[in-house]
């Protein structure tokens, strides 16, 4: 799938009015995340804060609801009062993928995602001292040697269980998944020579520059952190995705409002400050806003499908 939403330098045009007055919100924002601190949903959360307090004068006040890989959260979105004063953090492949394979007490028609703003990009990682010294290497070895490369990522129906999966499907390639607890133990595990390779995102090689080497990253253009690392797509191999993070509000939420939200989110993306700030940090932006998220939706869940089975055949 093609992802049309990257932010470009012509969105970045469009960038945020500090002394906005907006009708909404007309009082501080609950913005929960799913997950403990310290994630990279609140690491983004943290970021967007005085982006939304200069656009509206409202504070967003983040707020931590883990459990069951977010499960608990998102099954409860729609007994808050719909009055956009709270929102909530929302992660692909999770939303889809966990009611596809099991019953997290939600489905993914539930949740009404009114913005997804960036994604953290699925990137395959050594270490430094890997006899890998390109994708090739780890095909031809995975091929060779089927089950022997082990490949560790951030648990089970993850964006990184899904990366693993479609990348043998792609190549031929017949690797080990290992699932780790999250990914700060997916780091230790990698450098720490527990597994051959590494699932890992592009913000982990930002953040473990000196001790991992990227051999690809599942974005359609190169990453502007890492102008010397082709894409998958570059290679042949047709890989676009990782985890997606977007906003979601209770389904009694009125549409004006829902339209009002994604465009201050949107203009939250498009400030060259924050942008800078992402790109930095590993993230890629994209722009889906509240009118066309039905439709990245259905994309998404299309792409999830095709691994489902073979995921579930794995738990």
């Amino acid at each position: 799938m093609k992802l049309r939403h990257w932010v470009t330098a012509a969105m970045v045009a469009a960038t945020m009015s500090g002394s906005a007055a907006l009708a909404y919100p007309d009082g501080p924002v609950n913005y929960i995340i799913p997950f403990n601190a310290g994630g990279e949903s609140d690491v983004t959360a943290r970021y967007q804060q005085p982006y939304f307090k200069e656009l509206t004068g409202q504070d967003m006040i983040v707020q931590y609801m883990p459990g069951a890989g977010g499960a608990q959260a998102w099954s409860g979105l729609n007994g808050y009062n719909g009055d956009g004063l709270t929102i909530m953090g929302t992660n692909l492949p999770h939303i889809i993928l966990q009611p596809m394979l099991q019953d997290p007490g939600y489905a993914t028609e539930d949740i009404t995602n009114i913005y997804m703003f960036h994604f953290t990009p699925d990137a395959l990682l050594v270490r430094k001292d890997s006899p890998y010294q390109t994708v090739q290497d780890v095909i031809d070895a995975a091929t060779q040697n089927p089950g022997l490369v082990t490949a560790g990522g951030s648990g089970t129906n993850s964006a990184n269980h899904v990366a693993n999966q479609r990348f043998m499907n792609e190549t031929g390639a017949v690797t080990t998944y290992i699932p780790y607890s999250g990914t700060g133990a997916t780091e230790s595990g990698l450098l720490g020579g527990e597994v051959d390779m590494l699932w890992g995102y592009t913000t982990v090689a930002a953040r473990q520059a000196d001790g991992v080497r990227m051999l690809a990253v599942a974005t359609e253009e190169r990453h502007p952190l890492f102008p010397d690392v082709p894409t998958f797509k570059e290679l042949g191999i047709d890989m676009v995705g990782g985890a997606y993070r977007g906003i979601a509000v209770p389904s009694s939420t009125p549409e004006e409002t829902r339209k009002q939200l994604s465009d201050i989110i949107g203009q939250i993306n498009a400030n060259p400050e924050f942008r800078k700030r992402m790109e930095n940090d590993g993230y890629a932006l994209i722009d889906v806003p509240y009118e066309e998220m039905s439709d990245f939706m259905a994309e998404r869940k299309a792409a999830y499908e095709e691994v489902t089975g073979q995921l579930k055949a794995q738990n």
